[in-house]
């Protein structure tokens, strides 16, 4: 049976009906899920539980053992008609995110004790700990603030700054999780020890009510707090003998035995406002959370004399935190990146320029006003970036200097360009609906609607974008694309075959975003250019095709293909999205911070199989100009000597 199924499209901009399986979304969920990573994941399953279970099974059979009830467990009833005869007296649970509660936690168990357990229970995780630290990071803080952003003209130096509201908002609610790990012990100044927070007994009645905790303590060194790491451990037991650490390297107790997680990572939480400390000078940080978000903020006092409100959850009201995520943030806060841009308008505006600036919330139009164009029109589709550019506008006494229309690009009138011919089209590209390199090609379709308004000799800029792909072996990111066989000695090759179903209905032939940045791996060839695209001319209506073969110039395990977009603002700059430098001779990469770069992976095998010889790995890419979209094969062979 056939399903018609909706789909925004993010590379055309246009809505799409699409005839699917009815199956679709199922074995979506299914090749997404990452269910093997977390069976990979070794401390999860701990090996007097696991033996346990497997001689229970072996003697007592299984079947008549375990009960399946597909119900939530707030759906559970109780009693001889019910779904359990009586309250468990073992309550053995995984409700975990990176957050801790952030998955609802606290309200699962508050009913399972209050409905499903029986008073004094065994729970199985039995206690979890949060620990945070404060920290200063200009790095992190640039993911959460709009820094003043100088703009070198020749009458003299301009400031881009943002809106005073923008200063004074706390932010988005939403934790960032990250891989920790992978910050540089030098993007941040450590102000205090480690801190445990707070701690749940999980086999006590747990309470779901907003609370708060605070930990007084001395700075140890003096700086801005801006930012809060956070983490959390399990004891499996109740003795605390077994436990799971989400600790990063520093702060973990055997940083040699650290096991790779993509589930559960650590966190970042920023501060309403950064706040100066001083070495030695007691203050006290507080961890709020109500049942399912936490958040952080600092008390000059001690929590006995300070009676005042608690702050509630942090809410955005600048429209930045809701238009820009995070990397978003740091991709404008990039000086270096800004810089490129105002190299390369300088080469292209004139005194008569007439721009149009097709981006999602982007400083271009600024940046386009202050090094000289005539006139600037920018086009923002959202009401929230509309809003959000009209503050920026106005902080900067521009409101009357830079026209901005509420509209998508390609519903643009002569009306709303109060009938001038645009003479240089620009776009960074980026749009918030983007989530693989390549749906930024969205301004190439833009750049077709608006045609007709272009003069003669229009400028269009960037003028070209190429898409690059890259043989890569990762240290561990294969874990969620691989089977696991047996686990803990439980057989699990069933579900190895049911994602590899779902991964062959369609999801095999799909790349799929990942912030590199996060997922140390090697070059395994040397990157190369797949497709090329004009945005000097329009879309063509033909498909573009490409195919060929990428050789192997490093020993390893070819475990996928990364592939991004570069954009040629003009002949001397670009702006790359992916692999910033050559990889050097053990292949280490380097990734652009601010994107997600596509994975394809390689068919699904046992990626630590003994390495095999040469190898080459041929390609087909298509890029189909009436979908926006991109598809693509990879296949891996083996190289044979000649006479062989």
């Amino acid at each position: 049976m056939k399903v018609f199924c909706g789909r925004a499209n993010p590379t055309t901009g246009s809505v799409e009906w699409l005839e699917e399986d009815e199956h679709y979304d199922y074995h979506q969920e299914i090749a997404r899920s990452s269910y093997a990573d977390m069976l990979h994941d070794k401390d999860r399953v701990f090996k007097p539980m696991a033996d346990a279970a497997v001689k229970i099974v072996e003697k007592n059979g299984f079947s008549d053992k375990i009960k399946i009830i597909n119900k939530h467990s707030t759906e559970v009833t109780m009693g001889p008609d019910g779904d359990m005869p009586c309250r468990a007296n073992i309550l053995i649970t995984e409700l975990f995110d990176t957050e801790l509660i952030g998955e609802g936690a606290l309200p699962s168990y508050e009913h399972a004790h209050r409905h499903l357990v029986q008073e004094n229970c065994e729970a199985v995780p039995h206690r979890a700990t949060v620990y945070a630290q404060l920290v200063e990071s200009r790095r992190m803080w640039s993911w959460n603030k709009l820094f003043p952003i100088p703009v070198h003209t020749s009458c003299g130096e301009q400031v881009i700054v943002p809106p005073l509201e923008l200063e004074r908002c706390p932010g988005a609610p939403s934790v960032y999780d990250i891989q920790l790990n992978q910050v540089s012990s030098a993007d941040f100044t450590v102000l205090s020890d480690v801190l445990p927070m707070f701690s749940v007994d999980f086999s006590k009645q747990v309470s779901s009510s907003a609370a708060c905790h605070s930990r007084q303590f001395e700075p140890v060194a003096s700086g801005r707090a801006q930012v809060v790491l956070s983490w959390w451990d399990i004891e499996m037991d109740p003795e605390g003998k077994i436990k799971c650490s989400m600790a990063p390297f520093w702060a973990h107790s055997d940083p040699e035995e650290l096991q790779w997680r993509d589930h559960w990572m650590q966190c970042v939480y920023f501060l309403p406002q950064e706040e100066p400390v001083v070495q030695g000078s007691s203050i006290s940080l507080v961890a709020h959370h109500d049942d399912y978000c936490v958040w952080y903020s600092l008390q000059r006092t001690s929590p006995e004399k300070d009676r005042r409100v608690y702050p509630a959850r942090p809410v955005c009201d600048c429209q930045a935190h809701l238009l820009w995520n995070r990397p978003r943030f740091g991709e404008i806060n990039d000086q270096d990146r800004t810089d490129q841009y105002i190299q390369a308008l300088r080469t292209v505006l004139k005194p008569d320029s007439v721009c149009l600036c097709v981006s999602d919330g982007s400083l271009l139009s600024l940046l386009a006003h202050h090094l000289g164009a005539e006139q600037v029109f920018t086009v923002e589709s959202s009401a929230a970036s509309y809003r959000l550019m009209k503050k920026i506008f106005k902080a900067n006494h521009l409101e009357d200097k830079i026209n901005i229309i509420e509209k998508r690009p390609e519903l643009l009138t002569s009306a709303d360009l109060e009938g001038k011919k645009i003479s240089l089209l620009l776009g960074e590209p980026f749009f918030t609906t983007s989530l693989l390199p390549w749906h930024n090609l969205y301004f190439w379709y833009v750049r077709t609607a608006v045609d007709q308004h272009l003069g003669p000799g229009a400028v269009v800029m960037p003028q070209t974008a190429s898409l690059h792909a890259v043989v890569v072996e990762f240290r561990d990111l294969w874990r969620i694309r691989s089977p696991c066989g047996d686990c803990e000695g439980f057989d699990v090759h069933i579900m190895d075959d049911m994602i590899k179903r779902a991964l062959d209905f369609r999801e095999s032939k799909e790349a799929e975003p990942h912030p590199l940045w996060e997922y140390p791996c090697r070059c395994l060839s040397e990157p190369q250019q797949i497709l090329t695209f004009d945005f000097r001319q329009p879309v063509p209506p033909h498909l573009i095709h490409a195919e060929g073969s990428i050789e192997l110039r490093r020993p390893g395990r070819s475990h996928g293909a990364v592939l991004w977009m570069e954009y040629h603002l003009t002949p001397d700059n670009t702006i790359n999205t992916g692999l910033l430098k050559s990889a050097e001779d053990k292949g280490d990469c380097c990734w652009n911070p601010h994107c997600k770069q596509a994975v394809y992976f390689f068919t699904m095998a046992d990626p630590r199989a003994p390495l095999g010889g040469p190898q080459t790995v041929s390609y087909t890419v298509d890029f189909h100009p009436h979908t926006g979209d991109i598809t693509m094969d990879f296949s891996l062979s083996d190289t044979l000597d000649d006479g062989q």
